[in-house]
């Protein structure tokens, strides 16, 4: 089984990319095994992290939620950092992972979605009759790209059993989840 590609080692076709996120988070260094998916892969993350149509904090709760179906402590722990960057305290991270009946309205319709997704592989048309007045129809098609892009990262991080970065554990540790400053 290989482990993270270290980005000294990248092929000539990736090089461009060792010097950004990609080289920084062993999630890519994993995935730079396969440059021509890497490098396809690129287009649709600059997408769902920085152009969605979902904006950060919703953004932020489907990716927790998705991380949490797939039981992806990887993609758990760095999107508590940067869902803490995005706004969110600590105790809305928490209640993502918990009960629909523990958020707030618009977070319990956003993760019913994903838990949609998981489940049922579809937005129920229930489902899709409620996000279309909060998200419209390109907020609908961004939250789906969202869940199937996290979903490859968690499927490719478990599979690999990917180590989480260095820096992503020590923040965590000197300030966990439900930390008072949270």
């Amino acid at each position: 089984m290989p482990d993270p590609l270290h980005p000294d080692r990248w092929p000539p076709e990736i090089a461009d990319m060792a010097g950004g996120y990609a080289g920084r988070l062993n999630v890519y260094r994993m995935i730079a095994h396969h440059p021509a998916l890497l490098r396809a892969m690129d287009t649709l993350r600059e997408h769902v992290v920085n152009r969605t149509a979902l904006g950060a904090e919703r953004s932020e709760v489907a990716i927790l939620r998705g991380a949490h179906r797939l039981g992806s402590s990887y993609e758990w722990d760095q999107h508590i950092l940067r869902a803490r960057a995005r706004g969110l305290s600590d105790a809305r991270i928490a209640s993502i992972r918990g009960p629909l009946e523990e958020m707030g309205d618009e977070d319990r319709l956003i993760v019913r979605a994903v838990d949609e997704l998981f489940d049922d592989r579809m937005l129920s048309a229930d489902t899709l009759a409620a996000l279309d007045p909060v998200l419209g129809a390109e907020g609908i098609l961004d939250l789906i790209a969202t869940v199937g892009y996290y979903s490859v990262l968690g499927y490719t991080l478990k599979s690999f059993a990917v180590p989480q970065d260095e820096d992503i554990a020590a923040a965590l540790a000197s300030r966990p989840l439900g930390d008072a400053e949270g």
